[in-house]
């Protein structure tokens, strides 16, 4: 039998810290490893995996689109893409362009060119605890220096104000500022959600000065927070949303949908070779399909007002805070995260760090009640001991 954690170690960049399991299988939200133990995923994929894995409609969309078409560069028009953008577009009325990639940092990298286009500016205003993707423009407008300082020089023009802090931010934005990006909740930097009087104050200011107003999605889109976007909370109107993880289903597939306030992108101002490939476009309408025909970002606000008020319910010294939105819960603690991580994975539950004091919890939206009871359990546990 091949040692598949050897020949990773082996053979891979070495970029990543590894967790010693190898990941086979997945069905809904349970992971199987190698030797068949079975494992709630509470990572999710990093908020990829909303609607579960394996899921069937997305399973047949792939074949059926791999035998008829994979690839169509956007110098051509595409049936798939057409009507994936119109579909996108129909969702948030006022964002009426589309430009398609392949990940979140692309996503964030265009919604901060097509800002400086647009405007003639170049100050980028981002928030401390932000993260918003590890290319050079995404990373200059990411807070935290583990990833910015072996990097450095970055970008110019990106200044970070404390988030939540709407008077700060008003001091900060000038005639010279694109943009100003926010994260509607925080989500590594320790999820937090953004105050009501803030982003709201946000989109007012960039209204006044003439900026765009850069929501990222990326993590928040697609039903996660209870709602199909995390903006619709608030009744925020963006003018560039970036987008990627749960768009298509697990493919790797990201999207900035544009608003009026932008205006026309000039021809040939940017591109991506992959980018509203037919495959992903086939994915990601199933997945729209799924996400509205099993009501997913509603069981996501049930299942989530019950997954916090049983965490809230764990009596142990070690928490500090249990925050979030919909599936997406924060659980502060006194210590780093990284032991109880890897005590919670040998009682069969996977989760994520979102800063070193901070457990994350990003489960498939369509994680049963009987699953979430376990996953309580086994913090209990971790928490109490």
């Amino acid at each position: 039998m091949k040692n598949f954690l050897e020949i990773e170690n082996q053979h891979a960049a070495g970029v990543y810290a590894k967790r010693n399991i190898v990941l086979v299988r997945g069905s809904g939200a349970l992971l199987y490893d190698e030797q068949g133990r079975e494992y709630i995923d509470c990572v999710g994929g990093q908020g990829v995996a909303n609607l579960g894995h394996a899921h069937p409609a997305i399973a047949e969309a792939i074949a059926v689109q791999a035998q008829t078409l994979i690839s169509c560069p956007e110098m051509f028009y595409n049936d798939a893409r057409a009507t994936l953008t119109a579909r996108l577009t129909a969702l948030l009325p006022g964002l009426w362009r589309v430009f398609l990639c392949n990940s979140g940092t692309e996503a964030v990298e265009a919604a901060i060119k097509f800002a400086r286009v647009s405007t003639g500016r170049t100050e980028i205003v981002a928030a401390m605890r932000a993260f918003h993707g590890r290319t050079f423009g995404a990373l200059s407008a990411t807070w935290n220096k583990r990833y910015r300082q072996p990097f450095e020089p970055l970008v110019p023009g990106f200044s970070h104000v404390a988030y939540n802090n709407l008077e700060k931010l008003d001091q900060v934005v000038t005639e010279d500022t694109a943009a100003v990006i926010l994260e509607v909740v925080q989500g590594e930097g320790g999820v937090h959600p953004g105050s009501a009087e803030f982003l709201h104050g946000a989109q007012a200011v960039c209204r006044k000065q003439g900026v765009m107003f850069i929501l990222d999605e990326v993590q928040t889109g697609f039903g996660r927070t209870g709602k199909m976007f995390a903006l619709e909370h608030y009744g925020l109107h963006s003018d560039l949303l970036c987008l990627a993880k749960s768009i298509a289903g697990g493919v790797p597939m990201g999207a900035v949908l544009v608003g009026e306030r932008v205006g026309e992108i000039p021809t040939g101002i940017h591109g991506s070779t992959f980018g509203g490939n037919p495959l992903a476009a086939a994915a990601s309408l199933a997945a729209l399909d799924v996400l509205e025909k099993e009501g997913l970002p509603e069981r996501a606000a049930q299942s989530g007002a019950y997954l916090l008020a049983r965490l809230r319910d764990i009596r142990s010294p070690l928490i500090r805070d249990v925050r979030g939105m919909g599936l997406m819960v924060g659980i502060e603690i006194k210590q780093k995260v990284a032991p109880y991580l890897q005590e919670l994975m040998e009682r069969g539950v996977l989760a994520l760090p979102a800063g070193l004091t901070v457990i994350r919890l990003l489960p498939p939206l369509v994680i049963s009640k009987e699953q979430l009871d376990r996953v309580v359990e086994a913090l209990q546990e971790v928490l109490s001991s």
